[in-house]
């Protein structure tokens, strides 16, 4: 990353997702280095006054909210700044294509597929948060990425810290990859107890601090299981050689295991500051305004093996990588409504997993879990099984 006295000119950045946990993070590791950084886009979901306000503080150029209703108050939020605003889905894929040397893809959900993958079609460099873009179209967006010279950069904190820990490996040599899941606010619970969990429970989080899908995915592990298909498709290893352990401090957030024993790992405190500043300056480092970890505070760190019959979701994901072809993308889409379902007081936490099931079992037998082409046959599979998780719970 070039500093203040390099004269080289500070990178360009757009932050997709600017108004979420992820995007208020980069905003304070961008507050840190005003001098490497300028900030071409942002764009947000439905916010106008709250992302108008991030424009501002981070001087962006353009800015643009998906839903057209919260055009109003971004507008007049950035009246006289000089700052364009824009309003729909056209303009958040119009942020996500302008000039920039990073974008941070960190819309939640199956809506920040088409402007992540503008972005990886304009060849940007792309910090990954939405995992869905790879659980969803991963064959497609990777095979977009490599006609595009698009490089994509890793910022969930597991495949970052793995990202890290690779460094210059000799790939045949690599055995497993594991990412770590703190277990969530259900680690210790029985099955009852948590099948009966209310969402002020499922949105306690332990560790981290996130969005509500995610927080309660989380819970469930199912985001542990997202996690797994991304990471196939990142890294290009065999499912069969990537493990989830449960390490409740969250302080280890990835491993490799290598031929000869050894094994390397990321660690930090839990704090997303982490990986964002390691995206931004990659293949420099930065200051990220996070605690440094000091292990001998910290005292102990604990790990176990996740107890899939307790966490149905993280079998279901394995299940789903193993098969393949679309069946990654019904089980990213059920999860979807099945969340919001709950989300919204219409199931249970418990039933979370059994719909999501049921829509795998009902797709497969349909013939509707096909390899996805290319990514508008992937988004086509998930709005079929949209339909048919939204048609289970009518």
């Amino acid at each position: 990353m070039t500093d203040q006295h390099s004269g080289e000119a500070p990178r360009a950045v757009t932050i997709l997702g600017a108004t979420g946990s992820i995007g208020r993070s980069t905003a304070q590791v961008l507050g840190l280095q005003r001098h490497r950084f300028t900030v071409a886009a942002v764009a947000g979901g439905r916010d106008g006054e709250a992302l108008g306000g991030v424009a501002i503080a981070l001087g962006a150029r353009f800015a643009a909210v998906a839903d057209p209703a919260g055009y109003p108050a971004l507008k007049a939020r950035l009246a006289g700044t000089g700052i364009e605003a824009a309003a729909g889905p056209e303009a958040v894929v119009e942020a996500a294509v302008r000039p920039a040397d990073v974008v941070i893809a960190a819309i939640a959900g199956t809506a920040g597929v088409r402007p992540t993958i503008a972005a990886i079609e304009a060849g940007r460099t792309v910090a990954l948060a939405n995992k869905e873009t790879l659980v969803c179209a991963g064959a497609p967006a990777m095979r977009a990425a490599a006609a595009a010279g698009a490089r994509l950069l890793p910022l969930d904190s597991e495949h970052n810290a793995i990202f890290q820990a690779l460094g210059d490996a000799d790939w045949s040599t690599i055995e497993t990859m594991t990412l770590t899941a703190s277990g969530g606010p259900f680690r210790t619970w029985t099955a009852e107890r948590i099948a009966a969990a209310t969402k002020a429970e499922a949105l306690a989080h332990p560790n981290w601090a996130m969005g509500p899908k995610v927080t309660i995915d989380s819970a469930g592990l199912m985001n542990k299981g997202l996690e797994l298909v991304e990471a196939y498709h990142l890294f290009g290893v065999p499912a069969d050689r990537l493990r989830v352990v449960v390490h409740p401090q969250s302080v280890v957030h990835g491993l490799v295991s290598f031929a000869d024993g050894s094994v390397t790992a990321g660690l930090a405190l839990p704090d997303m500051r982490v990986p964002i500043a390691h995206c931004l300056s990659y293949p420099d480092r930065i200051e990220s305004g996070a605690r440094k970890l000091d292990l001998a505070a910290v005292g102990s760190l604990t790990f176990e093996a996740p107890d899939l019959v307790r966490f149905p979701a993280l079998r279901l994901a394995m299940e789903a990588l193993k098969a393949g072809a679309g069946v990654p993308t019904v089980l990213n889409a059920a999860n979807e409504v099945a969340v919001q379902a709950f989300i919204d007081g219409r199931l249970s936490f418990g039933q979370i997993a059994g719909l999501v099931a049921a829509i795998i079992d009902a797709s497969v037998a349909a013939g509707e879990a096909h390899e996805p082409a290319d990514v508008a046959d992937a988004l086509a599979i998930d709005h079929t099984a949209r339909q048919r998780a939204a048609a289970h719970l009518a």
